[in-house]
């Protein structure tokens, strides 16, 4: 685990701006940069890096952070792999926490398995490229399949000897332990001998979502019929391939950024679609599709679109792949090629504007898919054709969403020329029949889970939140600054009488709430208001660069957008069009107590709320109607300070 001093070295020494300008166009915008947003297509720049404060904003999208919530948002690290990022960039050593011998082990031996993976990797691809018999059968076969130069290199294309243990002697005269080779699949071990698996093989390296090379697949050239064609590397400790895709690095930023993810069956159908101009393309290198698989897209997008051949059995046996998808919450359409193509053939004899084209014009919700595919069967045949109908109302049912399930009900109702109600009650009889085989299967204890209470309504939850924020917000931009604030004291010979004192901000919003007890509703601000409270009651200022590495990224993205929302009148650059920005520090005394009293009031309003109901079911009960007359009066105080009618 990476020590918490690492962390902050990294926090301390690494630009958001240098890192962020490796991604996106940065322009110089005053004391800030700008620059169009890399979540969204956009002409004007809405994407706002701030050096001073260490953030960046994206007002398009809403999303904002440090500069490592930048790389879980762009590149889509983890957190612990954004940090190794940052580290290997800013040449910082990384210091792990001490760790049990067995989490040691543990550790250096999947980086061992990684290292090695690499290794084999950058052997492979010289192979391909500086050998002889490399370059004669390998490199030739790649460009015979039209691939540039270019492309064999991005994605790192390799090629292992038609030799039984050149690879594995050479990796062992390196240093590399042959336990690790055996343990990634590299090298095959037996009594006898240990000898390469990929011999007279080309190689295609399979990466995880951050780039590390897990494992690969190869495909024989030469014609031993005892051989599998295509081999990938076998289970290990680094490499599921139930859980990974191929081409998954490599499309990441395109899927984010079209928001759709094309789905391939095969290494080079990536490979081609890249080569022309279409990158959110990834495979499941001749797997059936996985629920694993399918999770891995939807980090990235909701929208997957399946890519079929011509083939209609292999159409027919992918058709469960749907229902899979279906089941994960995801929107899925399906296209198909013309007869005789597939994607790696259709995409190599057409323009990248006619492919993408294509793709855009022939994708077909499943619906009309499954017909188009089973109907052919069913033909003039009531019974076949009602099994069809069974079949969409089956898939229907896999859907999450009870309104998107309605909508395709409809939908299948007016292709098959069938009643609604009809395909209701088919619904409904699919999901008598799943409860009852849930209901044979062996209970599970569960814990049991609270029940929550509906107490306030939804216009007060949203408002509460609202001001919640506010409090933050002063808190964050202001908590440390001394202003006079005005008091009414209640005078027997003058009435009331104003008392100016001064105070910290955040000692005056602190005091404010304890008198009322009054605690946040939303559990970001609850965290941030109590580690703002912890730091003043240490006597130390409060800190906002603490709250922007932090380490939950909720908080980090919540303080990043409050301190990026004055940021934007620089991307309308006002000062040049002579618009005045009207300073906040002007009414700062006014803000915070018109937050505090906006709070109370919203929580009085609940309360009178309760004892209405109260009142209405025991109405002989005068000591809950005091309460009511109690808190109006003390509502109307309230509303007189915010100089507003009840």
């Amino acid at each position: 685990m990476i020590s918490r001093n690492t962390i902050d070295t990294v926090f301390e020494t690494a630009r958001v701006e240098e890192v962020i300008g490796e991604f996106v166009q940065l322009k110089k915008a005053g004391s800030n940069f700008k620059g169009l947003s890399p979540f969204s297509d956009e002409k004007s720049p809405s994407f706002m890096v701030s050096p001073v404060k260490q953030i960046w904003k994206d007002f398009s999208s809403g999303k904002g952070g440090n500069v490592v919530s930048f790389l879980m948002e762009h590149e889509h690290y983890s957190y612990p792999e954004a940090i190794r990022f940052l580290a290997k960039k800013y040449n910082i050593e990384i210091d792990e926490i001490e760790q049990t011998d067995e989490q040691k082990d543990q550790a250096t031996e999947r980086e061992s398995m990684f290292l090695v993976s690499e290794f084999a990797r950058d052997y492979f691809h010289d192979i391909l490229l500086n050998n002889g018999k490399g370059k004669a059968i390998g490199y030739s076969y790649f460009k015979e399949r039209g691939f540039t130069d270019e492309t064999i290199k991005k994605f790192e294309l390799g090629y292992s000897l038609d030799d039984w243990s050149h690879f594995t002697d050479t990796a062992v005269r390196k240093g590399y332990d042959i336990d690790y080779l055996e343990k990634t699949g590299l090298t095959i071990v037996n009594e006898t001998r240990q000898f390469d698996r990929f011999k007279s093989r080309v190689l295609f390296p399979i990466h995880s979502m951050s780039g590390r090379v897990l494992g690969f697949g190869g495909r024989i050239l030469t014609n031993e019929k005892k051989a599998a064609k295509y081999l990938n590397s076998p289970e290990s400790d680094i490499y599921h391939k139930s859980k990974i895709l191929y081409g998954i690095y490599y499309a990441k930023q395109s899927i984010a950024k079209e928001d759709n993810c094309y789905l391939v069956e095969g290494y080079t159908d990536v490979i081609s679609f890249h080569q022309n101009g279409v990158e959110n393309v990834v495979a499941s290198s001749g797997t059936a599709l996985t629920s694993d698989q399918i999770r891995l897209i939807s980090r990235l997008t909701k929208n997957i679109t399946i890519l079929f051949d011509g083939d209609a059995a292999g159409m027919r046996a992918s058709l469960r792949g749907i229902d899979l998808i279906l089941e994960q919450g995801m929107n899925v359409k399906v296209l198909t090629f013309p007869d005789g193509d597939d994607p790696d053939s259709f995409s190599k004899r057409v323009s990248t504007d006619e492919l993408k084209e294509y793709l855009g014009e022939n994708a077909q919700d499943f619906i009309n898919f499954k017909v188009s595919i089973l109907l052919e069967d069913a033909k003039n045949d009531p019974v076949k054709k009602a099994g069809l109908i069974r079949d969409i109302v089956v898939s229907i049912s896999k859907i999450p969403d009870s309104i998107q399930r309605e909508v395709y009900i409809q939908e299948c109702a007016r292709i098959m020329s069938i009643s609604e109600t009809v395909l209701f009650s088919e619904l409904a009889q699919i999901f008598k029949k799943e409860q009852r085989e849930a209901s044979k299967k062996p209970l599970q204890v569960r814990p049991e889970e609270p029940v929550l209470q509906k107490t306030s309504t939804q216009e007060n939850v949203n408002e509460l939140e609202k001001y919640e924020r506010e409090i933050i917000k002063i808190l964050l931009l202001h908590g440390n600054k001394k202003i006079n604030f005005v008091d009414l004291i209640d005078d027997e010979a003058a009435g009331q009488k104003k008392e100016i004192y001064t105070n910290l901000i955040s000692q005056e919003i602190y005091l404010d709430l304890q008198d009322d007890e009054i605690e946040f509703t939303n559990e970001v601000f609850r965290q941030v208001y109590f580690d703002v409270i912890s730091q003043l009651n240490q006597e130390e200022d409060i800190s906002v660069d603490a709250f922007i590495n932090h380490v939950n990224t909720e908080i980090s993205s919540l303080v990043t957008n409050i301190l990026m929302d004055d940021e934007k009148h620089t991307l309308s650059d006002w000062k040049r069009k002579e618009i005045v920005v009207k300073g906040i520090d002007e009414g700062l005394s006014k803000l915070v107590s018109d937050s505090v009293f906006n709070l109370r009031r919203i929580l009085i309003d609940e309360k009178i709320g309760e004892l209405q109901k109260a009142v209405s079911m025991d109405k002989s009960n005068d000591s809950i109607l005091e309460e009511i007359v109690n808190y109006s009066n003390l509502k109307k105080r309230l509303f007189s300070e915010l100089n507003r009618v009840v």
